[in-house]
C-alpha cells in the first residue's frame, strides 16, 4: 500500500513539473498575430499551428492525469484502519485527572513544602552532588 501511494506521489509530481514547463513554453494568443504579418515563428518544427495544437493537447493530458493522482491521493488518505476510530472517540476514552491531582481544586491535598529559590543565574541549575 506505501509503494503504491508513493507511486501516484511520484507521478501527481512529475505531471505537475510537466505542466509547469508545457504552459511555460507555449505562447499567448498574441503570439498568432505576429505570426501572420512574417515573424519568424512560422517556421517552427511543428508548423505553423501544429506546436500549439501538440502542446495543448500534452499539456491537457498531463492535466487529467494530475487530477486523477491528486483524487487517487485524497482517496488513500482518507482511508484509516478500523481500528483507529476518530480523534474525538480516542479522547472520550482516555479517563480525566481525578480532582485531587489538579492543583487549586476543592479536593486536593495539603501543600507540599515549597521548594528552596533558585539563583536567577544559571549557577542554580547545575546539580550538585
Amino acid at each position: 500500500m506505501n509503494v503504491l501511494l508513493n507511486l501516484v506521489l511520484a507521478v501527481q509530481i512529475l505531471s505537475a513539473l510537466g505542466m509547469i514547463g508545457l504552459i511555460l513554453v507555449q505562447h499567448g494568443k498574441g503570439a498568432d498575430m505576429g505570426a501572420a504579418f512574417g515573424s519568424g515563428s512560422a517556421g517552427s518544427l511543428f508548423g505553423a499551428s501544429g506546436s500549439a495544437n501538440f502542446l495543448s493537447r500534452t499539456t491537457a493530458v498531463l492535466a487529467v492525469v494530475f487530477f486523477v493522482a491528486t483524487l487517487a491521493l485524497a482517496y488513500f488518505g482518507n482511508r484509516q484502519p478500523a481500528s483507529a476510530g476518530s480523534v474525538l472517540e480516542r479522547a472520550v476514552q482516555e479517563a480525566p485527572a481525578p480532582a485531587s491531582q489538579i492543583p487549586g481544586s476543592a479536593g486536593s491535598a495539603p501543600a507540599a513544602p515549597a521548594a528552596p529559590a533558585v539563583p536567577a543565574s544559571g549557577a542554580g541549575q547545575i546539580p550538585t552532588q
